[in-house]
């Protein structure tokens, strides 16, 4: 049973605490990390998405963020993302090399495996620079069925004429490009 922290507007927690599957069944605000793994390949930007296990509460089989995951009370934000990436890819980095692209607040409703599903989220994004191979991530398979590097140019027309089963919004999507084109080097 995962623990979560009630948060205002902002991501900051009230002081309450509910359990994920009441956050997600009432729309009660929550906080998660999101962090995009990106790369240069010959000389053209790429970025990681994860397939989603078939068993996931929500968006089964589709394409995602490279790791992401909803943050337990009591922890912030950076411990959260870093957390996630070593338990869901196998990748273990250091604070600083994570780049914030800024924070999102986001809600939607939409039934899942039969069950209604309302998300509440505020979520810090993160872009992390790491070339590594499609087969050199450990993958958490409860939670990950597949990586794939996709040049960001095709990610972004996938996911906005939805070409892939996908679970990504083009604003998020746009904010790590601007992030990565700012901060990357060829």
């Amino acid at each position: 049973m995962e623990i979560l922290d009630v948060v205002d507007e902002l991501g900051v927690p009230t002081g309450e605490r509910v359990e994920r599957d009441m956050a997600h069944e009432k729309g009660i605000r929550h906080r998660t990390s999101h962090v995009w793994i990106v790369r240069y390949k010959e000389k053209r930007l790429q970025v990681l998405l994860q397939k989603r296990s078939a068993e996931k509460d929500s968006y089964p089989g589709c394409f995602d963020i490279s790791s992401a995951g909803h943050i337990p009370a009591g922890v912030d934000f950076v411990s959260s993302a870093l957390r996630e990436l070593e338990e869901e890819l196998g990748v273990k980095v250091g604070v600083q090399q994570l780049i914030c692209c800024g924070q999102r607040k986001f809600t939607f409703e939409k039934e899942f495996h039969g069950k209604h599903f309302h998300d509440n989220q505020v979520s810090n994004v993160y872009i992390l620079w790491l070339d590594r191979e499609e087969r050199d991530f450990c993958l958490q398979k409860e939670e990950i069925s597949d990586v794939r590097w996709f040049d960001f140019e095709e990610c972004e027309q996938n996911v906005r004429e939805n070409r892939i089963p996908h679970c990504i919004y083009m604003e998020e999507l746009l904010m790590v490009k601007e992030t990565a084109l700012e901060n990357g080097a060829s």
